[in-house]
């Protein structure tokens, strides 16, 4: 090693690494190679003359998990699931007939919680690396990891996400604590009192408004905005008035939400003041035996209107008075709509011509308010029947707005009408629609979907098209149709129709999610027959 003179300092060496040992040399006639030496000597030294530090207070023993442990076959499989998350980076993705691991885990979670089953301790790091890098798998993974798994997260800086995200799991108080909760609504973290929040309000609804209001006109307008949000859950009569003097906030996005989280409540101060508005607007207009809708927009949106939340400003291409028209209609109680329209059910006032092209402003705008009191007659008039054409429909042609209405139906009632939907119209328009059925899909939606896969394949369609389709039916066919689907592993002859390569995909697609439902079979075996 070529001998160093004038030992420089780490912060010499480092200029010179930055600069270029050609424009600032670690000594004179120096190149980069003695640039490294002189580095490589100068660790040795500091390393050297490190001296130990005092040692560090143990941590305080995790607390016990008084749940059973997975039955051992579980427990691989789960070390099988975490591993593969691992080494694909988080990502899963298609490959070949191998079902997609990465894709199964929230399954898995969600059944191991309901089967009230503890975390394995050597497992905990990978389950909290997995719940790091995806947000979805948090509220599962920490329910399943316990008050270990939260203990582990407090020791880590990469894991206090789970801290944050959990009200069992960071330092909060017993929720009937008035004292400590006060103490933490002043002092703490913003994510340390969204969590206080979350737990109050699931404790004891009425009480969050409460909390609220003691330092709401000192909070920040984007946090007075996610602290309003948060009365989502559990909407009840007993907030209207704290959110009467929200509607009052100088920031218009709270002003905003205050107003429409008023409109879901039909019997409010605000929904009377609307549905007088909108009241003035939409009229039936009787000729004879033929009635009709007729819309007389506002003219203006005054101050009143404004402080009940109205926003006066339409979007760029959106005209001022069927803006101003979609608000009020929106926020008004839907039984208004019959006592106006002489007791007519929902389906009767939605099929009524409308006057003078408002009928599309008017439906969408009735569309929301469904959407908003989650009232399920209106839902199904706005949606129809599933045969008819997205684009002749009663309500909507949107599928997210129809997405939208199809949630507000019971469960069972939403896989048949979106079953009837793909008989009719196929996969193409589907997937959003069946996002939001419940899982696993039933035996008429499952076997809708599958019969659609298999005209496309038949048709000579390009496979590809329907990869999310199929992505959804490998994690909510029922695992039990997995027999039932084994004759379409079969690969078919080319035809002059069939795109290229797309028989074998398909082939191997259908092997995919048979393989895929045979081990979710197994994973559901394993954690419930142990």
């Amino acid at each position: 090693m070529p001998r160093i003179t004038k030992p420089a300092s780490w912060e010499e060496l480092v200029r010179s690494a930055m600069l270029g040992t050609d424009r600032r040399p670690p000594e004179p006639g120096g190149g980069p190679a003695e640039l490294l030496d002189a580095a490589a000597l100068l660790t040795v030294r500091r390393r050297a003359g490190l001296r130990p530090a005092p040692a560090a207070a143990l941590p305080e023993p995790s607390p016990a998990d008084p749940r059973p442990p997975l039955p051992p076959a579980a427990r691989r499989r789960l070390a099988q699931l975490l591993a593969d998350r691992a080494a694909s980076g988080g990502s899963g993705g298609r490959r070949g007939t191998a079902p997609d691991l990465t894709e199964l885990i929230p399954q898995w979670l969600a059944t191991a919680n309901r089967c009230g089953y503890r975390a394995p301790a050597a497992l905990l790091p990978e389950l909290l690396d997995a719940a790091r890098s995806r947000t979805d798998l948090r509220p599962q993974a920490l329910a399943f990891a316990g008050p270990r798994g939260l203990w582990l997260a407090g020791l880590n800086p990469e894991w206090r996400f789970a801290l944050r995200g959990s009200p069992s799991g960071s330092a909060l108080p017993d929720v009937t604590d008035r004292d400590a909760i006060s103490r933490l609504w002043e002092e703490g973290l913003f994510a340390e009192r969204v969590a206080l929040l979350g737990a109050v309000r699931a404790n004891a609804p009425a009480e969050a408004p409460a909390l609220l209001a003691t330092t709401w006109a000192t909070e920040r307008a984007e946090d007075r905005l996610m602290f309003l949000d948060s009365l989502r859950t559990g909407l009840s009569p007993t907030d209207e008035p704290f959110l009467e003097k929200a509607l009052s906030d100088r920031s218009r996005n709270v002003r905003s939400t205050a107003a429409e989280l008023l409109s879901a409540l039909p019997g409010s101060a605000f929904a009377g003041r609307m549905a007088a508005r909108a009241l003035s607007c939409v009229s039936p207009d009787i000729a004879g035996d033929a009635a009709s809708v007729a819309v007389e927009a506002p003219h203006e949106c005054d101050a009143a209107m404004e402080r009940d939340g109205v926003v006066a400003t339409p979007p760029s291409g959106r005209g001022e008075r069927s803006w101003w028209l979609g608000q009020l209609v929106a926020a008004t109680p839907l039984s208004t709509w019959s006592a106006r329209f002489g007791g007519r059910a929902a389906q009767e006032i939605v099929a009524l011509p409308v006057a003078d092209g408002w009928a599309e402003e008017l439906h969408a705008a009735w569309c929301r308010a469904t959407v908003r009191q989650r009232d399920p007659e209106w839902a199904r008039a706005l949606l129809g029947a599933p045969s008819v054409p997205p684009s002749n429909g009663p309500g909507t042609a949107s599928l997210a707005e129809r997405s939208k209405l199809l949630a507000v139906l019971p469960a069972a009632e939403r896989g048949d009408w979106v079953a009837g939907f793909i008989a009719a119209h196929g996969l193409s328009e589907a997937f959003q629609l069946l996002g939001v059925c419940p899982t696993p899909w039933s035996e008429p939606l499952g076997r809708a979907v599958v019969d659609a896969l298999d005209i496309a394949r038949d048709a000579g369609s390009y496979p590809w098209s329907f990869s999310g389709v199929m992505g959804l039916a490998e994690r909510c066919l029922n695992p039990a149709e997995a027999d039932r689907l084994e004759v379409l592993t079969t690969p078919q002859d080319d035809s002059e129709d069939t795109s290229p390569g797309a028989n074998g995909y398909w082939s191997e697609a259908f092997q995919r999610l048979v393989s895929t439902l045979r081990l979710r079979a197994a994973m559901e075996s394993e954690l419930i027959s142990g």
